[in-house]
């Protein structure tokens, strides 16, 4: 299958999406150091280019499984910032109504089908979907994006086992961050985590995961494979997260540390953000059109964070009805 270069209009597109999950992690990034947030938050701040170049090739009704840092996943599939934001701030207008928090943001009527909380929890999720999916002969497709640590999941060996031998129209989707945690992958993990998917022959692509073109060319080719009723495909996207395992790893870590500055620094020049905008210039997009469309997003933040500021609290006797039905005295 020919490679497919995207238009200017997409390449556009994708920088202003990865843009926006960047402002919004950012903010969340200020407010978790100021204390204003109700829980912790696991920030996306470095693997942008993998959810906004995958969801770019997803159609709304396509549907997703996302992980405890699933922020990027929401907005590149198209969810709503004040909801998430209102979410994260445990306010009753949030996605979740304020009851599931950062680690479990959802929206079906955009296909997520919620982030979540448990390493490797989306993997059956995803599965179970793709396969209702093919059991009502639809056109869908189901993504799981999850990290290398869910890797080593026994979940995820029997979901490339049953979506290779049914079929299943499932596109995996590992996030390699280097870390599962505040362990080094290279400690944990034996062998290349690709090598998994190709034991169950499924197709497998390797690639870039802070380069968003990389990953947008990788993705239609997996996505359009399961579309088209040939079974599920493995992409394993290179990525590394700029921040923490989370906001308040330094409360765990009780001043060691796992990994040095120096390792930082250089993925940051690596920044898949920074690498569009470039690519862009250098396509000839004008650097004012590039700051009207950051101050821009800057509002959108903005009305997002007022939003979830002015909202009402969650209402704990919510959890009567979502987890406990029937059970109120």
């Amino acid at each position: 299958m020919p490679t497919t270069e995207p238009t200017k209009d997409q390449l556009l597109a994708l920088y202003e999406r990865m843009l926006l999950i960047r402002r919004m992690e950012e903010r969340l990034r200020a407010d978790a150091a100021a204390g204003n947030l109700p829980g912790a938050v696991h920030l996306y701040i470095g693997q942008e280019a993998i959810a906004t170049g995958v969801c770019a090739r997803l159609r709304d009704t396509d549907l997703i499984t996302s992980t405890h840092r699933g922020h990027g996943h929401f907005l590149a599939k198209g969810g709503d910032p004040k909801a998430m934001m209102a979410e994260i701030w445990a306010k009753r207008t949030g996605i979740c109504k304020g009851m599931g928090g950062s680690m479990h943001v959802a929206d079906f009527s955009k296909g997520i089908l919620g982030a979540n909380g448990i390493v490797g929890g989306g993997f059956a999720i995803a599965t179970g979907a793709a396969l209702a999916i093919k059991l009502t002969h639809d056109t869908r497709v189901s993504v799981a994006f999850f990290g290398d640590g869910a890797a080593n999941q026994g979940v995820f060996m029997e979901c490339l086992n049953v979506s290779s031998l049914w079929k299943l129209p499932l596109v995996f989707v590992c996030e390699h961050n280097q870390f599962s945690e505040f362990t080094p992958s290279v400690d944990i993990t034996s062998g290349d985590i690709a090598d998994r998917a190709r034991a169950f022959k499924i197709p497998t692509t390797v690639v870039d995961g802070n380069d968003v073109v990389a990953v947008w060319q990788a993705a239609g080719e997996a996505i359009e494979r399961a579309r088209s009723g040939d079974g599920p495909c493995f992409i394993q996207a290179h990525t590394y997260r700029i921040q923490g395992h989370l906001e308040a790893e330094d409360l765990f870590l009780a001043g060691g540390k796992y990994r040095e500055k120096q390792e930082i620094d250089e993925w940051r020049k690596r920044d898949p953000v920074e690498r569009q905008k470039q690519r862009l210039l250098a396509a000839g997009v004008r650097p004012d059109d590039l700051q009207a469309m950051d101050a821009r997003i800057a509002r959108t933040v903005e009305q997002a964070v007022q939003f979830a500021q002015e909202s009402e609290p969650a209402d704990p006797e919510l959890a009567f009805d979502l987890m406990f039905v029937g059970q109120k005295a």
